[in-house]
């Protein structure tokens, strides 16, 4: 249900990378007053020319009804919100709600709970699935763990970032579910990456392979997102090897605390460790492709042609 106007919150946004940039410019687009801060003010400085305003400090945005924080790691996490000038630091204003959609740990993200409950804030951890194209798509999904109370106001605002908002349960629900699916996505990509240059090898095109393989029960908006870079090696990144491997190491974390067996996610992590050992950091955590490829004694080139990615909007 769309916030009428004048009970729109009035919005801070820490954090505006690849996602966060996205995220709040698709606020703004939907007319919320948005403040904004990163660290490297450049990479905010755009989002001015959109409507919104540029902060210097997080502790400026402790006046905003809801603060959304998107940053790379815990210790960047704490210091946004709890460090000198972190939001959750002012003498004369704290924010209604705290929304992190940080991947981070559940004991990091426990620890600034407490903190913004001494500060009278509300807090709210608010994982998301996508990247900034199925963010631009409207795809975008999110779980969310927290206050119920809290969670039925906030929610309404959630819905205007992506297309589904799933409460999955009180405290840190919605990290384990966000470092879950993660280790799924590196232990899916390393899956295609093996069976689509076993078809190569045995003289099957990738793209006729992938082809295939989106168009059976075993395809999925994953596969067909990720077909275009596999076919014609783009590793424009979404999402890097650095941050899958980082996701990978809290989810075997939380599964040695859990006393749950995961063999694949521990080969998987071992592969990704591999393939940042051998260079590839800046790309696309796809190129996990061209490691198989190696390992399997062939050289991969591009095959140049169009891949429906499921994203793109049809002509």
């Amino acid at each position: 249900m769309a916030i009428a106007a004048k009970d729109r919150p009035r919005i801070g946004w820490i954090g505006v990378g690849r996602m966060g940039f996205q995220l709040a410019a698709r606020l703004l687009d939907a007319e919320y007053d948005v403040a904004v801060y990163n660290r490297t003010r450049a990479k905010a400085e755009p989002l001015a020319e959109r409507g919104a305003t540029i902060a210097d400090r997080p502790v400026d945005l402790a006046d905003r009804d809801v603060v959304f924080t998107m940053v790379t790691a815990s210790a960047a996490l704490e210091e946004v919100t709890t460090c000198p000038d972190g939001v959750l630091t002012s003498s004369s204003a704290t924010p209604g709600v705290l929304v992190d959609s940080s991947t981070v740990s559940p004991q990091v993200s426990a620890l600034i709970r407490n903190k913004a409950a001494d500060h009278g804030t509300d807090f709210l951890a608010a994982t998301v699935s996508g990247n900034p194209k199925v963010i631009t798509a409207g795809k975008l999904t999110v779980a969310v763990s927290g206050s119920p109370e809290v969670f039925g106001r906030v929610e309404p605002l959630l819905a205007t970032l992506g297309r589904g908002v799933t409460y999955v349960g009180e405290g840190e629900a919605a990290r384990l579910v966000k470092i879950a699916h993660n280790v799924f996505l590196g232990v899916v990509n390393q899956s295609l990456a093996e069976i689509t240059i076993l078809a190569e090898k045995g003289g099957v095109s990738r793209a006729a392979f992938l082809e295939f393989l989106n168009d059976s029960v075993m395809g999925s908006a994953f596969t067909r997102y990720k077909s275009p870079a596999l076919v014609n090696l783009d590793f424009t990144p979404t999402f890097t090897m650095p941050l899958l491997r980082k996701d990978l190491d809290l989810g075997l974390s939380s599964a040695r605390e859990l006393q749950v067996p995961m063999p694949l996610a521990a080969t998987t992590a071992q592969l990704v460790a591999g393939a940042i050992g051998a260079g590839h950091v800046e790309e696309d955590f796809a190129s996990l492709i061209l490691e198989q490829a190696r390992s399997s004694g062939i050289t991969l080139e591009a095959q140049n042609v169009s891949v429906d990615d499921g994203l793109s909007p049809r002509t």
